[in-house]
């Protein structure tokens, strides 16, 4: 392997994880996939042989040690990121932490202030900031073609029930970190500004089996914010729904508002006798409806470390969006609106 190239080990080979395993193994010019760390061997194995490579640990650190590894990619439960990344960043690997970025701002500190000590690069893995149709409507809002941006609605409806060690609220930070992140930044990117104030409700309508060990765990949950700017949001997020993967995006302004997103798998449209409304394809999973964006995403990545230039989406954002999910957490607990600068 050239030693130009930057040995990337994925740390974490669930299906996110072997997205970006992918990635680096077939399609990021400047890098190469150099290790997988997994903590099943079996796993490890099974992920190696997919993308064509022989190297795997069963323990992060020792993936550390490897001297063919220059960043790590961590798609790991939140629990284990600012543990991982702070290790990583002192073994001066370069960082790429899926989101969320850890499970409160203090955790995030730890890991920016880690990468700025070792020198660094971390970025955050936001991967919409990456997509198209993403990148086109903030050209959009920049430009000043629909006037200034009064309000941000986005949502997030997954298809699938969330897993059972997601029910403890505690560990997993619930839907608002794992489903509704990447609506979190949104609303941020697109406002300019930061949240200001957030007041969310939440409930448990598919997920029977939790109710009783975890009557706070919510599978739907809408919040509604302020920003620092005078800008308004608003958030949807739901697991379970069934019917689709659902992420869409309006961005309200004075003069006009710009939508993001779309239901549809495809442009074909089957109509029968039997059904003269129409069947429409519809999207199953993000896996599919990403794909691009995560490749741009891991692009950028190494990009930024061969360039110097900081990343897309920073620790900064990282951190302000478990913030908004710890504080919409707590809305949520202690029904009131919620001063983030009070936090």
């Amino acid at each position: 392997m050239s030693v130009n190239k930057i040995g990337v080990c994925l740390i974490g080979s669930g299906r996110a994880g072997m997205i970006h395993a992918v990635n680096f193994a077939k399609n990021v010019p400047g890098a190469y996939l150099a290790a997988i760390v997994d903590p099943i061997e079996d796993v490890a194995k099974a992920s190696c042989r997919e993308v064509g490579i022989d190297t795997y640990y069963l323990d992060y650190t020792q993936a550390l040690e490897d001297k063919s590894v220059d960043a790590v990619v961590i798609v790991t439960p939140t629990k284990f990121h600012e543990e991982i990344a702070v290790a990583a960043a002192n073994a001066g690997k370069h960082i790429l932490c899926e989101k969320p970025m850890a499970m409160n701002v203090a955790e995030c500190q730890n890991m920016i202030d880690a990468a700025e000590r070792n020198n660094v690069n971390m970025q955050i893995g936001f991967m919409r900031r990456f997509d198209a149709g993403f990148i086109q409507a903030k050209e959009i809002v920049d430009s000043g073609a629909i006037g200034e941006v009064v309000m941000v609605r986005s949502n997030t409806r997954g298809p699938s029930v969330p897993r059972p060690w997601m029910y403890d609220i505690r560990k997993s930070n619930g839907p608002l970190a794992e489903v509704s992140s990447h609506d979190i930044d949104a609303l941020r990117w697109f406002s300019g500004s930061e949240f200001k104030t957030i007041y969310a409700i939440g409930g448990n309508y598919r997920c029977p089996d939790a109710k009783a060990d975890y009557p706070d765990f919510y599978d739907n949950v809408i919040v509604a914010a302020s920003f620092e700017n005078g800008m308004q949001g608003m958030i949807d997020g739901a697991q379970g729904v069934g019917y689709a993967y659902d992420s869409r995006v309006e961005i309200l302004g004075v003069k006009g508002c710009v939508f993001i997103g779309r239901l549809t798998d495809n442009a074909v449209v089957t109509c029968t006798t039997e059904n003269s409304s129409g069947v429409y394809p519809l999207v199953g999973s993000w896996t599919k409806l990403f794909k691009d964006a995560y490749l741009s995403e891991d692009v950028a990545f190494i990009n930024s470390i061969q360039t110097g230039a900081p990343p897309k989406a920073t620790g900064h954002d990282g951190l302000m969006a478990v913030k908004a999910v710890n504080a919409g957490n707590i809305s949520i607990m202690e029904k009131r609106i919620v001063t983030l600068d009070d936090m």
